[in-house]
């Protein structure tokens, strides 16, 4: 059956609460936020619902954390953004929101404070447990509709993401729509061959969504940098040096090693790893092929004739997703395999990015426009390449079925 959408539902004019991710990079020293690009993405979806009294659910930060914090802030973001005026509501269920929902009228835009400032939001529960919380109760009294454009919390299990499709009619907004479109079109009818590039440091995540293309045969190809390059190196048997070694075994991947080993022994023919790397001597890039790496250099980047190998394999494809960089891209000497694998995956027809740091490579190259698709959920993402079940999906899928 799948998800309800805006479309589904036409013009929503009673209240309507929404639940985006404006969780966003903070200065703890004047609580101002440094990065609007979440505002930015579901903007869509809040002026779509410009006919309903709009009431927005969202989160900033976690408990403990030092940019855990009230969204008095995120409320004139959104209000600069949107060009109408949005009231923050220094308060999420009780009398103070009660009343300010109650008096709002058609086409007004209220914010709720931080959902994580109710305990309950904080707990992962399963849907039949969430619907049945105060925080889940409380909000569903006060609306007549919900809507999930929160892409980025969509792997959480918490309250305001399975619990209220539980209790009120739910349709996934604009952005979510979106993401799950272009995420499923990687399974289904992408051009090929379609090539993964699996980087960065989250190497257990990477290996399951490498077995999951594999095995289902949705990757004719999968190339491997960054960390999880080095892992599946070490599997194949070459030596990294030993500060890259000891960084595996810090980040806790060590067990990681034989499951590369596993596809390597099943996949060989469809994995591609570097054949040459960077690394730094006397503050300066030096490369080396694989097989020669000094026993105390750390690899911070791939070498050149591995940039010019894999580029082609990416542009020889119908369709790319990339997730994660190829090295230390923050440092200019070490940013270039990022950067030409990132350049090549932009000129292909289908190309699609798991967020995060590949993102954020890609707005230091100013090339945005040049992909398909870019998602605002990291982990969500790479969640979702795995082939795992996306709790806010599961919950929509159930409000659909419960409420059609």
């Amino acid at each position: 059956m799948g998800i309800g959408t805006l479309a589904d539902v036409g013009t929503l004019t009673g209240t309507v609460m929404l639940r985006v991710d404006f969780n966003s990079p903070i200065d703890p020293s004047s609580n101002q936020i440094l990065d609007d690009k979440r505002f930015r993405e579901h903007l869509p979806t809040v002026q779509a619902l410009e006919d309903a009294r709009l009431v927005v659910l969202t989160h900033q930060s976690r408990p403990g954390k030092k940019d855990y914090t009230t969204l008095e802030a995120h409320a004139a973001k959104l209000e600069r953004l949107l060009g109408r005026p949005v009231t923050y509501v220094d308060d999420i269920f009780g009398r103070c929101a009660r009343e300010a929902i109650r008096n709002a009228e058609r086409g007004d835009v209220l914010m709720l404070e931080n959902l994580r400032f109710a305990a309950e939001e904080n707990l992962t529960l399963k849907p039949d447990a969430a619907k049945k919380t105060l925080l889940v109760r409380k909000l569903a009294s006060m609306a007549d509709f919900y809507v999930n454009d929160a892409f980025g919390t969509a792997h959480r299990s918490q309250p305001s993401i399975v619990g209220l499709p539980l209790v009120l009619p739910s349709v996934a907004g604009l952005l979510m729509e979106k993401e799950v479109a272009n995420l499923s079109r990687v399974f289904t009818g992408a051009p090929r061959p379609v090539t993964f590039v699996l980087g960065g440091t989250k190497v257990d995540d990477s290996i399951a969504v490498a077995r999951n293309v594999l095995e289902r045969g949705t990757a004719d190809h999968v190339i491997v940098v960054g960390v999880v390059g080095n892992v599946f190196l070490l599997a194949a048997g070459h030596e990294i040096g030993r500060p890259s070694a000891q960084l595996i075994d810090q980040l806790g991947y060590r067990d990681e090693i034989e499951k590369a080993r596993d596809l390597l022994s099943t996949y060989r023919d469809r994995l591609f790893l570097p054949d040459s790397v960077a690394v730094r001597e006397d503050d300066r890039r030096v490369e080396y092929p694989v097989d020669a790496v000094p026993e105390d250099a750390q690899v911070l980047d791939i070498g050149s004739e591995s940039i010019a190998r894999l580029s082609k394999e990416i542009t020889g494809s119908g369709t790319v997703v990339v997730n994660g960089p190829a090295g230390l891209f923050e440092e200019e000497s070490f940013a270039v395999g990022t950067f030409e694998l990132l350049k090549a995956a932009s000129t292909v027809e289908f190309s699609v990015v798991g967020g995060g740091h590949s993102g954020a490579a890609i707005e230091r190259l100013g090339i945005e426009d040049r992909f398909t698709h870019i998602s605002t959920g990291g982990g969500a993402a790479i969640e979702f390449l795995t082939g795992k079940k996306m709790p806010a999906i599961e919950a929509l899928e159930m409000s659909r079925k419960i409420f059609w």
